[in-house]
């Protein structure tokens, strides 16, 4: 089984090293807020290295990749986007979970793309993609359930669900677990963010899902591609992913860039991807979605 290589490892940290050694340690931390102002100078750095790397002429997925290697190291902060009653967009460069991983590397990615490369750029990408129909409106328009953050960001034309196309069997599986653990959720004390969420659910239930099983991953190697999104199906009842993040092609291999909160940061995890799955009992597959060129 292949591994990457030492050599290579070090250099895609090289741009990760950047940023993090100019980070406070209290900004490190990912206190409770939606954004301050070294966000803001995060932001336009970034955008800059992203713009001398020459990423505007990559692909799109290969520059989702470029973003990733820029946020390696990068501190796992699990429910930064959850910390007040009040839905706002919340920002955190210095503090990653899987999600707001995948949903930063696409908006810079897709910001440098376009040649929009300010903060509110960025801003109103970030909004696009991480709520439904792009418009924030209440704890229940973020677009919780991975599955439904596929569909919406299809319906958007910002990536297409290639699952199906790559092998992917049917996902038969009723998807409620938010509506059916109100505890573990602060926000759906209010019966209005309960009913979106419920209706959301309806929504997600209605439709055809499809994933790729454990055993059968690799069998898809060869039809993904750098940069597409990856999310890890489950055994959970009611829930539909516990994981996302990147392909990372390397050395002849397919491996998986993501916030590991195993690792408490963001990396490529050294083995493949389909023994990363198959490393999690809980972990029945895959889904795989492919950003778009802009």
């Amino acid at each position: 089984m292949s591994k990457i290589s030492r050599r290579n490892f070090i250099k895609t940290s090289a741009l990760s090293a950047i940023f993090l050694s100019a980070v406070p340690s209290a900004i490190k931390s990912g206190s409770m807020r939606l954004f301050d102002d070294y966000d803001e100078v995060l932001c336009k750095k970034k955008f800059k290295l992203l713009v001398d790397e020459g990423t505007k002429s990559m692909s799109i997925g290969d520059a989702c990749v470029e973003v990733g290697k820029s946020f390696l190291d990068t501190d796992y902060v699990a429910g930064t986007l959850d910390k007040s009653m009040s839905e706002g967009l919340v920002i955190n460069l210095t503090g990653l979970d899987c999600v707001t991983f995948v949903e930063n590397c696409l908006t810079f990615a897709r910001c440098v793309k376009m040649g929009k490369t300010s903060f509110d750029d960025y801003k109103s990408e970030l909004k696009k993609i991480r709520y439904r129909d792009g418009v924030l409106d209440g704890y229940s328009s973020r677009l919780h359930y991975f599955c439904d953050w596929i569909t919406d960001n299809e319906n958007k034309g910002i990536v297409k669900n290639i699952t199906a196309d790559i092998g992917g069997v049917e996902y038969n599986k009723k998807i409620d677990f938010m509506s059916t653990h109100t505890k573990s959720y602060k926000q759906l004390s209010s019966s209005s963010e309960l009913d979106g969420v419920k209706a959301a659910e309806e929504a997600i239930n209605s439709r055809y899902y499809y994933y790729i099983p454990t055993n059968k991953i690799s069998a898809s190697y060869d039809l993904m591609q750098s940069g597409d999104i990856i999310a890890t199906t489950t055994s959970i009842g009611g829930l539909d992913v516990t994981h996302t993040g990147y392909v990372y092609k390397e050395g002849g291999g397919t491996y998986f860039m993501h916030a590991s909160s195993k690792s408490k940061k963001v990396i490529i995890s050294p083995e493949e991807l389909q023994d990363y799955v198959a490393s999690d009992s809980k972990k029945t597959g895959i889904m795989v979605a492919r950003p778009l060129e802009v």
